[in-house]
């Protein structure tokens, strides 16, 4: 077996114990065709009675091409899989699986993956090292198992109703089937307007869940369940800082060269940060480590726009692209910066938005979306270094003591919330404000705590905890949904739950000596040039463009004031009118893009997914 190039895939199922599911077939169909776009190349089904499974992939020559679904078929009855991630210990697996058995007839990571699960049940998923959603079908047991890798890199929805359960890897797959109405949730209000307050498995559709990160779910006629794997878990940290460092830096070297495909071309973002040039210098070293001759392709980001409108702020103190021609020529990467305008990003968000099936981030999205695609065009297989900063506390409010002491999300901000502005008659039925207290007590609760921590890191605990158990969820959504609709398998080494492991226990005194970061900056520090490794953090980029602003201004002004529209119904038009004449005035207080896109995102995804609003 060889493991290597890219499959970017989406499964869809569907199980019911009351309807013949043979003669349902062309709503199947329509259901597995909605995951073309993650998989153009193959398509396999399999139907039955009461269970059917579709996949959809696209192939590569890698030894990973088998067509999906996957069928064992045991004594009593088959057990069928599908799959759709990576699995960087499948080999490791195989060999165990050999030891056992004898013989290991697989050539794909999906029949390795059904193959552990019939030797050790649903217990299988604790052994795997990857980024994986899968279903299957037990035959034996008639029962569906559903299960996602351990901090939700690849996604699985579901949505339950009486004697069925009906799962996709995106939102639309479900959608697609006339059971499920779209139907708007109000009590989940919240997380309409601040997609980053959901909590693992949340959606803002009535009856639509995600399969938590690190779950395994178990359904049969009789029984439903939903079982955690793995989680945290606190204890004192012995090592020194240098060895600290080392062993960051150990086990990145290890992840790195896990990730980066045996063969074939291999690519990664690259913003000029401590995060993303890390991974570059470490996927660089392995390149050339292995003397194939094989070139790292590098990618950045700038906007047209910024020559002339760019303006530094706290969180944007400076431009990527000039940072990371200078990481390309100190590794040695073959790099390319991609030129975006503001009309790329205009002509950008409709395929943004069927990607998510929900509603998205607007020109976050399609600037990231427009640099997959180019990635796509020269490679198979990304890397990037998201995540870093909720691993070994980059933000900057963990490094603002007013934030951290605050009693809720350090990143939401105090000064304008879109909840603020809801209509009298959505704001009689729901108290946003209390909706984000319950969520941020949920998430407290659930921190595993150290006995005898002193009180200041026992907060920074909480903060870490809420990062990566809150904030990330939605962070990793994006990536998945905008890689997978160019056909680009990203690979994540900061998610890796050894490392994560292992840095959540590293006192905050080091994770921080030095300033942000100074762990990994320690660890890293012989691979990077200085000015990556004196370079204050820049978030994410985007474009700073009065004729952007003045197109969400104008979008949001028409929709508010047509009676017909969606978010007329959601906000209070008198008071959401004075916001935008104070944003045409400029002297708001409010950046106008951070302000509007919510409610742009919520009024077209409403309009173009015909969400109900009973």
């Amino acid at each position: 077996m060889e493991e290597g190039k890219s499959i970017v895939s989406g499964l869809v199922g569907w199980i019911d114990f009351r309807r013949d599911l043979v003669k349902e077939d062309e709503t199947f169909d329509t259901m597995t065709d909605t995951m073309s776009k993650r998989g153009p190349d193959s398509r396999g089904t399999w139907l039955s009675r009461h269970v059917a499974f579709g996949h959809r992939g696209s192939i590569a020559s890698d030894g990973n091409d088998t067509t999906q679904p996957v069928l064992v078929k045991t004594k009593n009855a088959p057990v069928i899989l599908i799959y759709c991630g990576r699995i960087f210990n499948s080999r490791e697996l195989a060999r165990e699986i050999e030891e056992l058995n004898g013989d290991v007839p697989a050539a794909s990571e999906a029949e390795i993956l059904i193959q552990s699960f019939l030797l050790w049940g649903s217990e299988f998923v604790s052994r795997l090292d990857g980024m994986f959603a899968f279903a299957i079908w037990d035959g034996r047991r008639r029962r569906l198992l559903l299960g996602r890798d351990r901090l939700g890199m690849k996604h699985l929805y579901y949505f339950k109703y009486n004697d069925g359960i009906i799962f996709s890897s995106e939102p639309k797959g479900i959608i697609a089937n006339p059971l499920f109405e779209a139907r708007l949730d109000f009590s989940a209000i919240s997380i309409l307007l601040q997609p980053r307050l959901a909590l693992p498995g949340e959606t803002p559709l009535v009856g639509l869940q995600a399969v938590p990160p690190a779950h395994v779910i178990s359904y049969s006629q009789s029984d439903f369940s939903v079982k955690k794997y793995w989680g945290l878990v606190s204890m004192p940290h012995e090592q020194t800082f240098e060895q600290s460092a080392k062993h960051v830096r150990m086990l990145m070297e290890d992840i790195v060269a896990r990730q980066v495909p045996p063969e074939g071309s291999c690519g990664t973002m690259l913003s000029g940060g401590l995060d993303s040039s890390s991974v570059a210098a470490l996927a660089m070293q392995r390149l050339k480590g292995e003397k194939s001759g094989r070139m790292l392709d590098t990618f950045c980001v700038q906007f047209e726009t910024d020559k002339d409108h760019f303006v530094p702020t706290e969180r944007f103190p400076d431009r990527d692209a000039p940072y990371a021609v200078k990481v390309a020529k100190f590794i040695g990467s073959r790099h390319e910066t991609l030129d975006i305008t503001v009309q790329d990003l205009l002509d950008a968000l409709p395929e943004t938005r069927r990607a998510w099936d929900l509603p998205g981030f607007g020109q976050f999205d399609a600037s990231m979306y427009l640099l997959f695609r180019e990635m796509r065009r020269k490679c198979l297989v990304g890397l990037t270094g998201e995540v870093s900063d909720e691993i070994f506390g980059g933000h900057q409010y963990f490094f603002d003591p007013e934030l951290i002491r605050r009693d809720q999300f350090p990143w939401l901000p105090n000064f304008f919330r879109l909840s603020d502005l809801l209509s009298p008659e959505l704001a009689a039925r729901i108290d946003p404000l209390e909706d984000e207290r319950a969520r941020y007590s949920q998430l407290i609760s659930e921190v595993p705590r150290l006995p005898g921590e002193d009180p200041e890191n026992a907060r920074i605990r909480e903060i870490f905890y809420l990062g990566l158990f809150g904030l990330l969820a939605t962070l990793l959504d994006r990536l998945d949904r905008m890689t997978t609709a160019v056909g680009l398998e990203m690979r994540l080494p900061f998610c890796d739950h050894r490392l994560v492991e292992y840095v959540w226990n590293v006192p905050w005194s080091m994770k921080s000596r030095g300033g942000e970061k100074g762990l990994l900056k320690s660890a890293m520090a012989d691979m990077l040039p200085g000015s990556t490794l004196e370079r204050k953090k820049s978030a994410y980029p985007h474009v700073q463009s009065p004729s952007f602003d003045q197109a969400l201004l104008s979008e949001v002004t028409l929709a508010i004031n047509d009676r017909h529209s969606p978010i007329a119904g959601i906000f209070d038009m008198h008071r959401m009118n004075n916001l935008l004449g104070r944003l045409k005035e400029g002297n708001s207080g409010v950046n106008a893009m951070q302000a509007l896109i919510p409610a742009i995102e919520i009024n077209r995804w409403i309009e173009d997914y015909s969400i109900s609003f009973r």
